[in-house]
């Protein structure tokens, strides 16, 4: 009876991890937006907001993910939503950026993973390259230099952060934002 339980369990991880799998390698190269938001949004559970834009290539694990309405993501962005990713409205985050939620604990004896939520709100823009670390929340408005690792949550609105580790060097001059995002390359290109 216990062989038949592991058996089921084994199944079920099996096809859970294959969704993923199937994303990962072929779904995100088909250059159709409605395709791929599909995919995520039916068979991984990804919440997707109205109007946002999941370019080619990007790699999601884990399907604790909640991306708000009019967001840009753009190719490669890796999605560790193994903890849990919330992403606000009209962020605009660039390729090839690392966004994670789980993390090793460097003084367990075995190596044990912990999980924080990864907060990103409304109007945020990430460079490309950037690092996100577990359990960092970066408040409405935050900029982040392109090549940045984050490892501290932002404490105020409107802050340009920058560096590694990433730390405040500059302050966005803006009263309203008076923008919603829509950014739907053809293709794997940037021709919009």
């Amino acid at each position: 009876m216990v062989k038949i339980k592991n058996l089921f369990k084994y199944i079920k991880e099996f096809t859970f991890a294959s969704r993923f799998y199937i994303y990962n390698h072929l779904v995100t190269r088909i250059p159709i937006y409605a395709i791929r938001h599909f995919y995520l949004r039916f068979f991984l559970k990804i919440k997707i907001g109205k109007g946002t834009s999941v370019h080619m290539g990007c790699f999601f694990t884990g399907n604790n993910i909640q991306i708000g309405n009019n967001c840009v993501l753009n190719r490669r962005i890796y999605f560790d939503g193994r903890g849990k990713i919330i992403i606000g409205d009209n962020t605009s985050i660039s390729p090839e950026c690392y966004l994670l939620s789980l993390g090793h604990d460097v003084n367990d004896d075995h190596f044990g993973v912990f999980a924080k939520t990864l907060q990103i709100d409304d109007h945020a823009w990430i460079g490309a390259r950037v690092i996100i670390l577990p359990g960092v929340h970066l408040i409405a408005g935050t900029v982040v230099g392109a090549g940045s690792v984050v490892t501290k949550s932002t404490s105020i609105i409107n802050q340009i952060i920058g560096g590694v580790p990433a730390k405040v060097i500059g302050q966005r001059k803006i009263n309203k934002y008076d923008y919603t995002l829509s950014y739907f390359p053809w293709f794997d290109t940037d021709v919009a």
